[in-house]
Order: C-alpha cells, then sequence, then structure tokens
C-alpha cells in the first residue's frame, strides 16, 4: 500500500569527494523497496535531471562550502528547506577540505592566483557557519547507521511513518 503523503527530499553536494552521496546510494540499493512509499527526490542531481527547489522537506548537505556562490546556494536550501541536515565530514566540521584555512602565510600567498581563478573564498567554512542546521551525520564517508536514525526520524517527525 502506498503511502499518500512522501518525505520530499533534497540532497545537494559542494566541496568534498562525495563519498557520501556514494554510500547514500548504496543504501538505495537496500532500501529503495521501502523508501519508495515515503521519500520523494525534490532535488538530487546524481538520480534525476529536473529537479525543483520548491517546498523541501528536509535537505541533506554534503560537503563544505568554499565560494560566495556556494555560500548563497546553502542559504536558498535553507529558505526552501523545513529541516537541513550536514552530511560528512567536510559539511559538519570543514575538514579535510578547510585545511587550507591552516596554512602559513607563505602558502596562502602561493595559492592566491587558484583561489582567484576558481572564484573561491580566502575561507572554507562548514555548513553551520552559513546557516542553522537542524541535525548532523558525521563521517568521511557519513556514518550510515546514523544517517539510517536521522531519516527514520524525520520520516516519523513528519507523519510519513509510525513509531512505537
Amino acid at each position: 500500500m502506498t503511502n499518500k503523503k512522501k518525505l520530499r527530499v533534497g540532497w545537494f553536494s559542494f566541496s568534498c569527494c562525495e563519498d557520501s552521496t556514494i554510500i547514500f546510494t548504496e543504501l538505495l540499493n537496500d532500501h529503495y523497496m521501502q523508501w519508495k512509499n515515503y521519500i520523494e527526490f525534490a532535488y538530487f542531481l546524481p538520480l534525476q535531471k529536473k529537479t525543483s527547489f520548491q517546498d523541501i522537506d528536509l535537505s541533506f548537505i554534503e560537503g563544505a562550502v568554499t565560494s560566495e556562490e556556494q555560500e548563497k546556494m546553502v542559504k536558498k536550501i535553507r529558505d526552501c528547506s523545513q529541516k537541513v541536515v550536514a552530511i560528512g565530514a567536510c559539511a559538519v566540521s570543514g575538514m579535510p577540505s578547510g585545511q587550507r584555512n591552516t596554512f602559513d602565510e607563505k602558502t596562502q600567498k602561493e595559492i592566491a592566483p587558484i583561489l582567484l581563478r576558481f572564484t573561491y573564498a580566502s575561507m572554507v567554512k562548514k555548513i553551520a557557519d552559513v546557516i542553522r542546521i537542524d541535525a548532523v551525520v558525521p563521517g568521511c564517508p557519513m556514518d550510515e547507521n546514523i544517517f539510517l536514525k536521522v531519516i527514520n526520524t524525520y520520516l516519523s517527525e513528519f507523519g510519513i511513518i509510525k513509531t512505537g
């Protein structure tokens, strides 16, 4: 029996190795038959071309923010999402993407032309440095067990599944 209401989910990836995206697609191998009744992907570029920024219940953001353009996009995601979860080490802590934040002055001067060429910001930020987040799933790649707990929590919170 198909549930009429589905959780509208967005999956966004910024500066990282996208290992959590890979883990999530692997989790779909095990959970797709269950989740297809409960989850509608509003935005998930690895799976679909047609995407939407409207009425997203739950957004997952993987990766660190490394440019003003990314910062604007993260703010847009927050504005259109009821809940936002930071996924993986880069999103949660800014590292390892943020290693350049700790470079000495000489190294910073050496990489300055690269930052300029690719319009990168001077500092790398974790997601919580830019917007309010509602939960985190740490790890590099993300911890699958924590991710499953988080998604089940929100499926319950949004009234998609009943627990108890």
